[in-house]
């Protein structure tokens, strides 16, 4: 039996669930989900956001969801498993290109597959994107650290010089950039920016949850081994091949799908550069922003990099015009990299946890809320 000290008296574990069996902070997240789902298309559909719709879809929404489902794959492997890595873009685009192949057919010597639908496209583009991600996880078994990023950034350049000089692999592009329309799912068009918002807000949900199911399974348990001392993990039976390869397998495939998104969903039509490692950079910095070691930070750090450029492009002139000072659109782009980059040494320095340990205080306080302890 557990006791909880209440001041002279002790009280079990089980009594207090009797009392107050609906736990606050879960509530609050079913009804952010319920919003997300129902109230973000009631209000499209009514056209009552304060920016216009389609803008807040489009350049808001729909990219802060694609983002962060990449940042939950990096936060697998670096977060959970402790393995860094900087070659996210790269992953990611393995994952567009192969999802494109697939829904224009493979056609080969030793096998030919007809062009498939998009869900499936997508997700084989995230198999393939594991797959490479195994391959390029096998130098983990001998380095890490910064030699590990090093590796995983030679899989950034060697995937812009594929998709650019391997014709076969765009349909014979010329500069590399591909195109898709005419999106299906389950015969159900995706074309409006309420039916791509909602098809990326069901991908992200159903991957968010099973990224938080295998942190808290047995192979999670794992990869916090191995991130925290991996002799000592090895000694009481942790092999290291497999949790480091099913790492990168993991967190490979879900940067992979959210590629796919962001080719088919977000862009419809993109080149390499759309996934350079200026994108690789992002996701880190969404992941450390957001808090090492949390599926919920991830989506914390992506709803942060999405919408500080746009903030800054709103209210920064208006700000510094206030005290008769004036700045131009590229002023704005060097205050933008300049403040992300003071914000990640305050948050490395002042707060490692990220934005998820301030989301963690508050659960705690909220659940004992309204009583003081």
């Amino acid at each position: 039996m557990f006791y909880r000290e209440t001041g002279q008296f002790k009280t079990s574990y089980a009594a207090d669930m009797a009392i107050f069996p609906i736990r606050q902070d879960r509530v609050a997240l079913w009804l952010l989900l319920g919003f997300a789902f129902i109230g973000v298309p009631v209000l499209d559909a009514l056209q009552i956001w304060p920016f216009g719709g389609e803008y807040l879809l489009r350049a808001i929404l729909i990219p802060f969801l694609i983002l962060a489902l990449a940042a939950v794959g990096l936060n697998i492997l670096t977060g959970y498993c402790g393995q860094l890595s900087l070659g996210s873009g790269a992953f990611m685009a393995i994952g567009a290109y192969s999802a494109y192949k697939f829904a224009t057919g493979v056609d080969i010597d030793v096998i030919a597959i007809p062009p498939l639908p998009v869900l499936p496209s997508i997700l084989l583009g995230g198999l393939m994107a594991a797959l490479v991600g195994i391959l390029f996880g096998v130098p983990s078994l001998r380095i890490k650290g910064l030699y590990l990023a090093v590796a995983t950034l030679a899989a950034q350049f060697f995937v812009d010089w594929a998709f650019l000089r391997i014709k076969w692999l765009t349909n014979d592009s010329a500069s590399g950039s591909v195109s898709v329309s005419n999106l299906q799912v389950f015969g159900a068009p995706i074309e409006t920016p309420a039916q791509k918002y909602l098809f990326c807000l069901s991908v992200v949900t159903l991957f968010a949850l099973m990224a938080k199911n295998l942190v808290r399974g047995a192979i999670g348990r794992e990869w916090m081994a191995m991130r925290d001392m991996d002799v000592a993990a090895s000694v009481i039976g942790i092999r290291p091949v497999y949790a480091k390869l099913t790492a990168f397998a993991v967190s490979s495939f879900i940067v992979g799908v959210a590629g796919g998104l962001w080719g088919f969903v977000h862009l419809g039509s993109w080149e390499p550069a759309a996934f350079s490692i200026d994108r690789s950079f992002q996701l880190l910095f969404m992941v450390i922003i957001g808090g090492l070691g949390s599926i919920m930070g991830s989506f914390f750090g992506a709803a942060f990099i999405v919408v500080l450029p746009i903030a800054l492009n709103q209210f920064l002139p208006a700000l510094l015009g206030a005290i008769g000072i004036t700045i131009s659109t590229a002023g704005i782009s060097h205050a933008e990299l300049m403040i992300f980059g003071g914000l990640i040494v305050w948050f490395l320095i002042v707060e490692p946890h990220g934005l998820a340990k301030l989301w963690s205080t508050g659960k705690q306080k909220l659940r004992l809320w309204p009583f003081p302890h």
